[in-house]
């Protein structure tokens, strides 16, 4: 997302005053090909394992909202509070990565693994 999807992507990055933001196109597009390879996986045998592919897409899409857009930014008011090292780390993680608000020189995501150094 901050190569070339930047074009996408930025709009997260940049304080903004509305509810969406073209980042979140990105679980659009990725939703149709997760439902096509699950329906194609459901219904012919011989491509059955399209089904597990298009779960993943859709188990890595429920992750990152529950994670990013839920926890970390807080985008629906949900009050969660970390307790384990390893999310108060995800978190810190996610916290700097938005400190810069150009794509070059970014620190780690923190999406579901970040380096022990964000350890509070």
């Amino acid at each position: 997302m901050h190569g070339f999807l930047w074009i996408w992507h930025e709009s997260h990055h940049k304080p903004h005053d509305h509810t969406l933001e073209k980042n979140d196109l990105f679980s659009l597009v990725f939703s149709f090909p997760a439902i096509a390879l699950t329906i194609l996986g459901c219904i012919y045998d011989e491509v059955a394992y399209l089904k597990w592919i298009g779960t993943g897409i859709t188990c890595y899409g429920i992750f990152y909202f529950v994670f990013h857009d839920l926890i970390v930014h807080r985008r629906l008011n949900i009050k969660f509070v970390a307790k384990s090292n390893y999310m108060k780390r995800l978190i810190r993680a996610h916290k700097i990565h938005h400190k810069k608000i150009e794509k070059e020189d970014g620190e780690a995501f923190g999406f579901l693994w970040a380096p022990k150094k964000y350890e509070i």
